[in-house]
């Protein structure tokens, strides 16, 4: 079981509440692997590992989630299954509290992804809790926009995920996101996205993270997948997607797992921070 909370700069942010983000990490770990050790597949573990992620005002995701230029939280997120590639995904909702839920709505619907208010409106039907809009905003998020332009400023970390092989080698990823800080309304990047931000199939697991422009023109969490089922080790392919996505002038990370077990954690900007848990070894986490 890995998860990341976005890649980025090791700014104010991590210095200044390193322990708390490393607690958040540790009890989205906690949260899969009680799923796993109770029986539950690789899909209920990485939802539960997001839900907790999407919970922590911090990370980009859910609540706290960065604001859009007009002031607005859109967020997206997408999950998939490996074993036969069912995928849920949703853009630009503003009401789902937690729109990890809204795409594991959709993971055994007809349709992949669907698009704001509509979305929103499917996962209310599936019980998903919705919010008013502005409940999600937070005072960071708020300052952020605000001093956006006003200075040079690191964009922040963005996105979080998480990636899972389980006891029977099924494999499932899952990706969320508020986006960019200042970002035009309407804009949408690779975290929903299959076969950009997300992605899972008997083989591999990845869920991406950066600058979403530049991976959705690598086609990234596929173009990993494709390497490793033409014979590529996990991490050597995982530094050739990163370095397709550095040559269009992007920057970021993934974690991958693959069905036998082996992890990567690359990523070329200052940090990412990340977890890995181990069925009878313990955790590790890494906020830089």
């Amino acid at each position: 079981m890995v998860v990341h909370a976005g890649a980025g700069a090791f700014g104010d942010v991590l210095r200044e509440h390193e322990a708390a983000c490393r607690d958040a990490l540790e009890r989205a770990l906690a949260s899969a692997a009680a799923e796993l050790e109770n029986g539950k597949d690789a899909v209920a573990a990485v939802r539960a590992a997001v839900i907790v992620l999407e919970a922590f005002p911090l990370f980009n995701a859910g609540y706290g989630s960065a604001l859009s230029a007009d002031g607005s939280v859109e967020m997206s997120a997408a999950l998939m299954r490996g074993s036969d590639r069912a995928a849920g995904a949703v853009a630009a909702v503003s009401r789902t509290r937690h729109p990890i839920l809204a795409a594991d709505a959709l993971l055994d619907a007809p349709q992949v992804l669907m698009i704001g208010a509509r979305a929103d409106e499917y996962a209310a039907a599936h019980g998903a809790e919705q919010w008013e809009p502005h409940q999600f905003v937070t005072e960071r998020q708020q300052v952020r926009l605000a001093e956006l332009g006003a200075r040079d400023r690191s964009p922040g970390h963005g996105t979080v995920g998480a990636v899972c092989v389980d006891r029977d080698r099924m494999l499932a990823a899952a990706t969320s996101t508020g986006g960019l800080v200042g970002q035009r309304p309407g804009r949408v990047g690779d975290s929903p996205l299959i076969g950009a931000g997300t992605w899972a199939d008997p083989r591999i697991a990845t869920s991406c993270t950066g600058d979403g422009e530049a991976f959705i023109r690598v086609g990234a969490a596929r173009l990993l997948a494709a390497l490793v089922e033409q014979g590529a080790r996990l991490e050597a392919a995982a530094q050739t997607v990163l370095g397709e996505v550095q040559r269009l002038g992007g920057g970021g990370g993934l974690i991958a797992v693959d069905a036998l077990g082996n992890v990567a954690t690359p990523f070329t900007t200052e940090a990412m921070p990340r977890g890995v848990w181990r069925a009878g070894a313990g955790l590790e986490l890494e906020v830089g």
